[in-house]
C-alpha cells in the first residue's frame, strides 16, 4: 500500500474520543479476554495520546498487553505520550531490537529523547543497529544538553535553494510529507547551505509556479543558536506568534527546526518545574520516584526551613513574660504567620512566573515590586479589619484588637514585599528563582511575622 494512502486512511479512522470510565472498562475487558483484534479496531479510533492515557490508568501488566499489540508506527508515537513512570518500564522491558524499530519510526527530536533515557550501554546498541543517516542524525543532536534549542530541535526540515522554482519547492513538501508530521514553513539556502530566508507553507501555493523562491521568500528570518535555553526558545515562540524557529550554527548554517509542539510541551514542563521548586521540590518528583528518592529531594529545603524556624523559637522565647501575662497571645501568632505566609508565597509565585514568561523584568524591578505593595496594602487592610474586631470581641478589650490587627497589616505588606523581591535578588545572583523562593520565604515570615506581633503587644503590654 502506499504511504500516502495509508496516512490518508489513518488520517480519516482517528476521530476524538472521549476516554471515560465506560470505554476503559469495556477494553480492561477485551484485554483480560485477550481479544486483540477488537482492541485493535477500538485503538484505531484513537489518538496516540488517548492510547497513551489508556495505558497510564491501567495496570502494568495489562498496559504491556495494550501495548504490544500496537504496530511500531503507533508504538512509536504512543511510547512518547507515555508518563515518565510507564516510559521508563517500557524501555526497561522491551527488547533492543523493538526499541531500535521505535526509534527509527520516531521524528529525529522524539527519537533523541527516547535514546537519551535508555541506560548508556543499551543506548549504544540502538545507535548502532540504526540506518546510517539515523545514526549520524541522533549522534548529532545527543551533544546537545536536554533543555537547550539543539535539543528539542528536529533534523527533518525541508529546505530549498534561493534559486529553486516553487514548483520545486511544492515537490519538496510532498516528498517530506511521507516521513514528518507538520510541516509549517521551509526554509531557504544559499549555495553555501546559509540560511538566508524563509516561506511559510500557507503562502508558498499562492505563487506561480515558476517563479523563483528568492523573489517571494521572508529574508528576514528568525533564528537561535543550539545551545539557547529552551525556556528563552519559548518566549520568542510567544512573542512573535510563529509556529516554526530555525537552529543555526555560528556560521548561520542550518542545523534544524524547532515546532511549536514542541514549545508547548516545553512551556508546561517549565511550568511543572516552577511550581514545584516554589514548594522545595522537584519537577521529576511528581512523576515517579521511590519514597527514598522524594525524601533525599526535599530534605535539604525541609531542613533549610527548620533552620531559619529555629530562629522563630528563638524570637518566642524573648518574650516569654508578655506571653505570660497575656496567653491570648499565642492564640492568634499562628494565624497571623499563616496568613501573611500565604500571601508572600502568593506574590513569590507570580513574580516567578513573570519571570520566566518574561513579564517581569529585572532591569525595572520596582514596577512589580509596587504592584505587589498596592496589591498588599489592600490585602493587609481587609485581613486586619477582621482579625483585629475579632480579637477585640474575643479579649472584651479594643487594644489587644489593634496589637493583633495592626500586626497582621505589617506582617502581610512585609510577606508581600519580601515574597516579591527574592525571586528577583534571586535570579539577579544567578539562582533558579522557583528553587530558593518559596521554602526562604515561607519561613523567613514566621520569623519577621512572630517577632512584629509581639513587639507591638509588649510595647503596648500595660494596656492589655
Amino acid at each position: 500500500m502506499p504511504e500516502n494512502t495509508k496516512l490518508e486512511e489513518n488520517q480519516q479512522s482517528q476521530t476524538y474520543v472521549d476516554v471515560d470510565d465506560e470505554l476503559l472498562s469495556d477494553i480492561l475487558d477485551l484485554i483480560h479476554a485477550r481479544s486483540e483484534n477488537l482492541l485493535k479496531n477500538i485503538l484505531n479510533d484513537l489518538y496516540p495520546a488517548d492510547i497513551a492515557h489508556l495505558i497510564n490508568r491501567i495496570e502494568i501488566e495489562d498496559g504491556d498487553f495494550l501495548f504490544n499489540i500496537l504496530s511500531i508506527e503507533d508504538a512509536s508515537k504512543v511510547i512518547i505520550e507515555l508518563d515518565d513512570a510507564h516510559r521508563e518500564h517500557f524501555l526497561e522491558t522491551l527488547s533492543q531490537k523493538r526499541i531500535t524499530e521505535l526509534v527509527g519510526e520516531m521524528q529525529s527530536d522524539d527519537a533523541t529523547d527516547i535514546v537519551g533515557e535508555l541506560p548508556k550501554e543499551k543506548a549504544e546498541g540502538v545507535l548502532e543497529n540504526l540506518e546510517t543517516e539515523d545514526y549520524n542524525e541522533l549522534q548529532e543532536l545527543l551533544q546537545y544538553g536536554e533543555y537547550t534549542a539543539g535539543g528539542i530541535m528536529q533534523k527533518e526540515t525541508v529546505t530549498v535553494l534561493k534559486t529553486d522554482t516553487v514548483k520545486k519547492a511544492i515537490s519538496l513538501i510532498r516528498k517530506m510529507a511521507k516521513e514528518t508530521e507538520n510541516i509549517y514553513t521551509i526554509y531557504v539556502l544559499d549555495e553555501n547551505e546559509i540560511l538566508v530566508g524563509s516561506i511559510p507553507v500557507s503562502k508558498l501555493i499562492l505563487y506561480s509556479p515558476n517563479r523563483r523562491i528568492y523573489k517571494v521568500m521572508n529574508a528576514d528570518v528568525l533564528s537561535v543558536p543550539p545551545l539557547m535555553d529552551q525556556e528563552e526558545v519559548a518566549q520568542i515562540f510567544k512573542k512573535y506568534d510563529i509556529l516554526s524557529l530555525p537552529v543555526v550554527s555560528q556560521q548561520h548554517k542550518l542545523l534544524g527546526h524547532i515546532a511549536i509542539d514542541d514549545i508547548v510541551d516545553v512551556l508546561e514542563e517549565e511550568h511543572k518545574e516552577d511550581v514545584a521548586q516554589l514548594i522545595g521540590s522537584d519537577a521529576d518528583e511528581m512523576e515517579s520516584r521511590s519514597p527514598v528518592q522524594i525524601a533525599m529531594l526535599r530534605l535539604p529545603w525541609v531542613l533549610l526551613t527548620l533552620l531559619i524556624e529555629f530562629f522563630a523559637g528563638v524570637v518566642v522565647s524573648q518574650f516569654d513574660k508578655t506571653l505570660s501575662q497575656v496567653i491570648l497571645l499565642a492564640s492568634f501568632m499562628p494565624i497571623i504567620s499563616a496568613i501573611s505566609g500565604n500571601t508572600g508565597l502568593q506574590s513569590a509565585a507570580i513574580i516567578v512566573r513573570g519571570l520566566a514568561t518574561g513579564h517581569v523584568n529585572l532591569k525595572q524591578w520596582w514596577v512589580p515590586l509596587l504592584r505587589q505593595i498596592q496589591t498588599t496594602l489592600i490585602i493587609g487592610s481587609v485581613c486586619a479589619f477582621v482579625i483585629g474586631i475579632v480579637g477585640s470581641l474575643w479579649d472584651g478589650n479594643w487594644v489587644f484588637g489593634v496589637v493583633v490587627g495592626l500586626s497582621m497589616f505589617v506582617s502581610i505588606n512585609i510577606s508581600g514585599i519580601v515574597g516579591t523581591s527574592t525571586p528577583m535578588i534571586s535570579k539577579r545572583l544567578g539562582f533558579d528563582p522557583a528553587m530558593t523562593a518559596g521554602p526562604f520565604e515561607t519561613a523567613f515570615q514566621d520569623v519577621v511575622g512572630i517577632a512584629i506581633f509581639l513587639s507591638i503587644a509588649t510595647s503596648l503590654l500595660n494596656r492589655l
